[in-house]
């Protein structure tokens, strides 16, 4: 009988159907405001990009807040929101944009598999695979321990596990 070996995937990504959900509900708040109509506040939302522009710094505060609160009651970890800088923009408008953190970076992976391999209760071995993080075993339950692990480490990324083989 050939021996199994099981699998999974540690990824770090935001689910971009909840981002296009979240964007369009604060699109939504956006137009409701009071205290934001008349002003030429709007999100452009292309694919992958969010920019924010406002009138002045203070409605640009306003409108990070709107956006960061409607990610964050979507599900979308914090940790994988980046704002870039405030930037002067045409005329007297200002602004941002929106950056969502997609993959581990290189360095960071390499930690998560050094920290997973000097765990010796764990029998599992780890590789980088690009932007993710292979976790393989001969048993279920040792992968089920190590995600217990990686979910229980301090990282400054989110993870999700994926590709359960």
């Amino acid at each position: 009988m050939a021996v199994t070996e099981f699998s999974f995937d540690i990824v770090s990504r935001a689910d971009k159907m909840e981002v296009k959900n979240a964007i369009g509900q604060a699109e939504k708040e956006l137009a409701n405001r009071y205290d934001l109509k008349g002003t030429k506040c709007e999100i452009v939302h292309d694919k992958d990009d969010v920019s924010l522009i406002a009138d002045d710094e203070f409605r640009m505060q306003q409108l990070q807040d709107i956006v960061f609160s409607k990610l964050i009651k979507r599900g979308i970890d914090a940790r994988s929101i980046e704002w870039g800088k405030i930037e002067p923009g045409a005329g007297i408008s200002v602004k941002c944009k929106l950056n969502l953190k997609q993959g581990i970076e290189q360095d960071k992976a390499k930690a998560l598999t050094k920290q997973i391999r000097d765990n010796k209760a764990l029998k599992v071995q780890s590789q980088i695979q690009g932007e993710e993080v292979r976790v393989s075993s001969k048993s279920k339950d040792d992968l089920q321990k190590a995600m217990a692990f990686v979910k229980g480490l301090d990282l400054d990324f989110p993870v999700d596990f994926v590709n359960f083989r």
